[in-house]
Order: C-alpha cells, then structure tokens, then sequence
C-alpha cells in the first residue's frame, strides 16, 4: 500500500468519524456482546473493540465502500483513506468523488484530522510524499531517546519499534542478531559489548 501511495505531488487524508461504531450488529449477535456493570447488565448493538473480528470486518466493509476506487486513486487502512493525484486538480478531483461516496454511504468524517491537497503526509508512521518513504521523525525521536535495555521486556520493545523500520535499515536481521538471541528460551539476559553495539548501530541507522 505505502509504494502505491509514492510518487504523487498531492494527497488528501481523510480519518472517519466513530469507527467500529459505524458498524450495527445483527440482533442475532448482540447476546455474544453481553457484559454486566454496576449499572446493570448490557449488549453492544453496534460493534465496539475488542472483538476478535472486528478489525478484519471493519476494513472488509471500507474496502466494499470504495472498492472501484482503491489502488486507482486512494488506499483505505481501517478509518484512515488516503486519497492522491497526478495533478491538483486530478487530486481534487478524486476528492471530489470520494467525498461523494461518503455522503452516500453515511461517512462521517473527523475534520479536525483531515488534510487537504498536501504534498506530504504520515501513513502507517511512514512519511509518503511525491519523494518516496521516509521515516516519521518523530519516531526516530523515540528511537534516539530510547535508553539501554535493563531486561527483556525493555529489550522487545525496543526491536519492537526498530523493526517497524527495518526497510531503512541495511542488514537489520544481521546487526540486531546479538539482542535477538537474548530473547531465546533458556539464556541468560547478559548485555555484553556485541550487544552494545548492536544496540547503538541500530539507534543510529
């Protein structure tokens, strides 16, 4: 999706507004939703998180919404549609027609989170311009303020966020392989000097 995204010298992104919640469940299903407060015992009858298919039937029902659309013109990740153009007014012309399938399918957008006829924008934490991909700074921020790991949970997430990036990173499954064998069932957490310069070499990648 984000090489599709590329290439373009203008975008909108668009977010919509409530989510799952746009989704209504059957009434069949509710009970399966059922769960008790202080306030009484209830059911969802639109979907809310958590549910093991909600994502996969939330993006199902957006791709259906804009399917003659995606790839042609925009690209739709769960609420968030990116929607781009060869020209301004290609781009506003896509726009145009996007905009017009959420008008009628009921789609409501968060217009505090919306970008209009941009030259640039964050997707999935990576900066799409007409460029290429880019690491989102702010997430290089995080990575440069990241202190040493004491343990392995600080360890994971630091790889964590590491291989978010490894597309920008030559040989990372070489470099990080001294932290990843500390993760192994049965070894001990022992942050040698390999360890250390993995660890930095990545940081600074």
């Amino acid at each position: 999706m984000l090489e599709r995204l590329v290439s373009h010298p203008y975008y909108c992104f668009l977010d919509s507004y409530l989510g799952l919640f746009l989704i209504p469940n059957h009434p069949d299903d509710q009970e399966k939703t059922t769960f008790t407060c202080s306030y009484g015992t209830f059911a969802y009858r639109r979907m809310p998180f958590g549910l093991c298919n909600a994502q996969a039937t939330f993006q199902h029902c957006m791709m259906s919404i804009f399917m003659e659309m995606i790839e042609e013109f925009m690209e739709v990740f769960m609420d968030d549609f990116s929607v781009y153009g060869s020209s301004f007014k290609d781009c506003l012309d896509n726009l145009c027609r996007v905009l017009a399938r959420c008008e009628e399918k009921h789609l409501v957008l968060n217009w505090e989170k919306c970008h209009f006829m941009v030259r640039d924008g964050i997707v999935l934490g990576h900066k799409i311009s007409e460029a290429g991909i880019e690491v989102d700074k702010a997430k290089i921020e995080v990575m440069t303020n990241f202190q040493l790991p004491s343990n392995v949970k600080a360890l994971r997430s630091f790889l964590g966020h590491a291989g978010f990036y490894r597309r920008f990173i030559k040989e990372f499954s070489k470099t990080a392989s001294p932290l990843t064998t500390l993760l192994y069932k049965d070894v001990t957490f022992e942050f040698n000097n390999d360890c250390l310069d993995s660890f930095q070499q990545i940081k600074s990648a």
